[in-house]
């Protein structure tokens, strides 16, 4: 970005110990083909080297800005810690531990700008962990790409419901206006908190934008310290399950039946299934009533339940004690 350019999206990344792939996020970064960005990384009290890699960077390129959390507060207040300080016209979130792909913000950026939508959201692919000791992206998943291919201009969930399915925020440029316009923040405290961000995301705004193109690599890590691989655990399980919830409440509440449809058809098929297999084992009574009930309250309302419940899923269920 030369000295004359004024920097139009700004990436949050926040990161709490993730010294072992900070690098490699900042470095897709660097990467980008559009250079006209800056990044507030948020360092969340980390007790490894992330802090000291988040300086280093800022050192090296002003257009880095580093923001230390004395006391860890979480990933959501951590987004929200770089909300408050955007300046730029866009928006856009990255992961500590993710790689953006080099097109991303070329791509969304450009997208949105030019349909004058609220935001554009993009597909994603699993970047999982090789027998080489090193990280191997996949392919883009049947539900990622329901959510973004083909390409798709200034509509909205009554349009393009099983948008819905894609409920991550790092998906996504929005601008910066659709936040400061609705006072949307993310939760504090609170796993899974951008599930409830996204469905707000869509029902807020005025329009938005779909393309086919991968703009995040997900990371997976080999140590097993993403929370997505804590599902097991009782608390986590009980964020998940409420902002499962919580995301068809607000897609409810805004008037689209279309996409809340769409939605607990996805989460009995994708969701739900890992969750039995969990529970089949699992010691603690509490967990498989939790499942049990969610269960029981999606296969209610499911307008066409999916093929994966089965009779012999319905016989695990039973089996395990959910139903």
């Amino acid at each position: 970005m030369s000295p004359s350019q004024a920097p139009v999206v700004t990436v949050i990344v926040p990161g709490f110990d993730v010294a072992d792939y900070a690098d490699d996020a900042l470095d897709s970064l660097r990467a980008q083909t559009r250079d006209d960005w800056v990044a507030v990384l948020v360092d969340d009290a980390s007790t490894d080297e992330t802090g000291r890699i988040f300086d280093d960077a800022a050192a090296a390129d002003a257009r880095f800005r580093v923001v230390h959390h004395s006391t860890r507060v979480g990933l959501g207040a951590a987004r929200n810690t770089g909300l408050d300080l955007v300046e730029t016209p866009f928006v856009a979130f990255l992961d500590a531990d993710d790689r953006l792909a080099p097109a991303a913000l070329d791509r969304l950026v450009g997208t949105v700008t030019a349909s004058g939508s609220d935001f554009a959201v993009g597909a994603y692919v699993r970047l999982r962990p090789d027998a080489g000791g090193g990280y191997t992206a996949g392919v883009v998943q049947p539900w990622v790409a329901a959510s973004t291919d083909p390409a798709r201009t200034a509509t909205s969930l009554e349009l393009h419901p099983e948008a819905s399915g894609n409920i991550v925020a790092w998906s996504k440029v929005s601008r910066t206006g659709l936040w400061q316009r609705t006072g949307l923040r993310f939760p504090v405290g609170k796993a899974y908190e951008d599930q409830i961000v996204a469905q707000q995301m869509y029902t807020l705004a005025r329009a938005f934008d779909v393309i086919p193109d991968v703009v995040v690599e997900w990371r997976e890590r080999a140590d097993g310290s993403s929370i997505t691989q804590h599902k097991d655990e009782l608390p986590v399980l009980e964020d998940y399950l409420e902002a499962l919830a919580g995301g068809i409440a607000i897609l409810d509440t805004a008037g689209y039946p279309a996409a809340a449809a769409a939605r607990v058809r996805l989460i009995l098929a994708m969701d739900l299934p890992p969750l039995i297999a969990i529970a089949r084992d699992h010691p603690d009574d509490a967990y498989r009533r939790a499942i049990g009930a969610f269960a029981r309250e999606l296969w209610a309302r499911a307008d066409k339940p999916p093929a994966v419940l089965d009779e012999a899923t319905l016989n695990a269920l039973a089996a395990a004690r959910l139903w």
